[in-house]
């Protein structure tokens, strides 16, 4: 495959996103935000760089004053290493969002977990664990969605095994979300 197949992959990939599971993603972001709740994000290797760049953008990029604006609560989970690295060297790796999910989260919050083959067992145990106790859950994937997909309460999936054009479709549609929900947070409080 040569670059120009390659962008064309991505390009094809991102226009078979359905535009209402994107708008559901916004919109329960959006649900947190105006509820005061927290949003979580997890991820590992290239889904987890997604998690913390998708929290700093949403953190500072849907801000449009600085100084006055309500901020959204947002977290992301793959960014306390001395956490991560305590849980997977003395319990195991597949802790490692379950138990901070346990010292934050409360019911109402909301998790987005990025998982591009779906079948991260971290992720997993978070989700369970996020749903047993009152959280909504989002499903980034690609693949065929593994095991994640049907977990969630909601689910984008990137209908592809390539998983740089999956990792990349995310970044193109978590791009869009800050796009929107700028305008959408500035709306808010001029109403």
């Amino acid at each position: 495959m040569n670059y120009k197949e390659y962008v064309e992959l991505v390009d094809n990939l991102s226009k078979k996103i359905d535009d209402q599971i994107v708008e559901d993603l916004a919109r329960a972001i959006l649900d947190a935000y105006e509820a005061g709740q927290q949003v979580f994000i997890i991820g590992n290797g290239g889904s987890g760089a997604n998690a913390s760049h998708l929290c700093e953008d949403l953190m500072k990029g849907t801000l449009h004053d600085f100084e006055n604006q309500k901020r959204l609560k947002v977290a992301s989970l793959t960014d306390n290493t001395p956490a991560i690295l305590a849980w997977a060297n003395d319990t195991s790796y597949d802790r490692i969002f379950l138990e901070q999910l346990r010292t934050y989260a409360e019911s109402g919050d909301l998790l987005i977990s990025i998982s591009g083959s779906g079948n991260s067992p971290n992720v997993l145990r978070a989700v369970e664990w996020a749903k047993e106790n009152g959280l909504k859950t989002f499903g980034i994937t690609g693949y065929d969605g593994g095991k994640l997909g049907p977990m969630c309460d909601k689910e984008m999936r990137v209908d592809s095994f390539n998983m740089g054009a999956v990792e990349a479709v995310h970044g193109i549609v978590f791009h869009y979300l800050i796009e929107i929900l700028h305008e959408r947070f500035k709306a808010l409080a001029a109403a």
